[in-house]
C-alpha cells in the first residue's frame, strides 16, 4: 500500500513516460489532479486507468470542494458553495443537514466512480466576512452550525466510500491576507481561537474524521511558524490535546505562505518534521522533483495512517435514482446562490 510522502501533480489531460516512471517511485504516495488534467469523463476513466495500471496503491485526489473550488465541471455535477447550506441552516436546521449529507455523498460518489480517493473537503474554517480567499467556501460563521453541516457533509462522504479531509487547522477565516500569495499572521491568543475556529475541527474529529490539513498561517501569540511547520500545532495540540490519530496533509508547499520555510527540500523537511504524513507540492514539477530527491535521503518510514485514505467500495455508486435526486438538490442549491 501507499505509504510514500510526496503527493505531486500533471502536466497535462495524459500520462507522460517522465510522469508514470516518477510515480512508480516509492517516495511518491500521492497524486492531485487539477483542472488542466481534465477535459470530460472519458478522459478522465482513461487517465485513470493508466495511473492506476502503474500504481494502483496511490491516493489519487482533487479540489471538488463546491462553488468556486470544483476542478472538474463539464460532465460533472456543478456543486453550490457552502455557504448556500449555512442560508438554508438558519430557515430550516434538519432540512440544511439532510442537503449537506446528500451534497457530501454526491460529490464523493461522482470522484469514486472514476476510482479517485479523495477530494480535499470539507473545509471547517469560519466564514469571518473578512477572507476572500475562504469566504463562501465556509459553510457558515457560527461554530455550532458550520460544525453540523460539515459532519453531515463528511457522513455523506463516507456513505460513498471517501475519506474526509477537514482544513485549514487551526483556522483561515479569520486572516485577510491569501495563503496563495504572502503569509498571513493571526494576532489572535489561544483562548479565542479555543472558543471559535478550533470547534468545528475538535466536534469533527471525535466523529471520525479521517485527515486535516493545516493552514500556511501564523499564529504570532502562539508560535512564529505557520501551523503546517509546527512540532506545536501538529504534535502537541492535534496529536495530544485533540487526540487526533489521522493523516496530516501539509497544504501546497508551493505557496507563498510555505515560503518562510525556505527552499523546497527544506519546506518538506520541516512539514514532516513537525508531523505531516505527506507532503504536496503542486504546479511546479522541478520543485517536486526537488523533493523527491531529498526523501530519497531520509530513511524509508512505513506509514500505514497513508493507506487509509484509499476510496472504499461502496454499492450505492449504483443508486441511479439517488444520484438524479442528489443531482436535483445541487441544481436546487446553485440557485440559491
Amino acid at each position: 500500500m501507499a505509504t510514500g510522502a510526496l503527493m505531486l501533480d500533471l502536466v497535462g489531460t495524459k500520462l507522460t513516460a517522465e510522469e508514470a516512471t516518477t510515480l512508480q517511485q516509492p517516495e511518491v504516495g500521492g497524486l492531485i489532479l487539477f483542472s488542466r488534467n481534465y477535459t470530460d469523463p472519458v478522459q478522465l476513466q482513461q487517465l485513470m486507468q493508466a495511473i492506476r495500471s502503474i500504481r494502483p496503491d496511490l491516493i489519487v485526489a482533487v479540489d471538488q470542494e463546491g462553488g468556486r473550488v470544483q476542478r472538474f465541471r463539464d460532465g460533472f455535477t456543478r456543486l453550490p458553495p457552502m455557504a448556500v447550506l449555512g442560508r438554508m441552516y438558519q430557515q430550516d436546521p434538519v432540512e440544511a443537514c439532510a442537503s449537506a449529507h446528500e451534497l457530501g455523498w454526491l460529490m464523493a460518489a461522482e470522484l469514486r466512480a472514476f476510482d479517485i480517493d479523495i477530494s480535499f473537503a470539507p473545509v471547517l474554517d469560519i466564514d469571518w466576512q473578512q477572507s476572500s480567499i475562504i469566504g463562501d467556501r465556509a459553510f457558515a460563521s457560527e461554530p455550532e452550525t458550520l460544525a453540523k453541516l460539515a459532519l453531515a457533509f463528511m457522513q455523506g462522504m463516507h456513505e460513498a466510500g471517501m475519506a474526509a479531509t477537514g482544513k485549514h487547522f487551526p483556522g483561515h477565516g479569520w486572516v485577510q491576507a491569501d495563503s496563495h500569495l504572502e503569509l498571513p499572521v493571526d494576532e489572535r491568543d489561544e483562548s479565542r481561537l479555543e472558543q471559535s475556529d478550533i470547534q468545528p475541527f475538535k466536534y469533527l474529529i471525535a466523529k471520525g474524521l479521517d485527515a486535516i490539513m493545516p493552514a500556511h498561517v501564523v499564529y504570532s501569540k502562539i508560535d512564529a511558524e505557520p501551523a503546517g511547520f509546527s512540532p506545536y500545532w501538529l504534535k502537541e495540540k492535534l496529536r495530544k490535546q485533540l487526540g487526533f490519530s489521522g493523516v496530516i496533509f501539509s497544504d501546497d508547499l508551493t505557496m507563498e505562505g510555505a515560503s518562510i520555510a525556505g527552499s523546497y527540500a527544506q519546506r518538506c523537511q520541516k512539514a514532516l518534521d513537525a508531523g505531516c504524513d505527506m507532503v504536496l507540492v503542486c504546479n511546479k514539477p522541478q520543485h517536486a522533483l526537488e523533493v523527491l530527491d531529498y526523501l530519497k535521503t531520509r530513511p524509508v518510514v512505513n506509514n500505514p495512517r497513508i493507506a487509509t485514505m484509499r476510496g472504499k467500495p461502496s454499492d450505492l455508486l449504483q443508486d441511479t435514482q439517488r444520484l438524479e435526486q442528489a443531482r436535483e438538490l445541487a441544481g436546487r442549491c446553485v440557485a440559491l446562490i
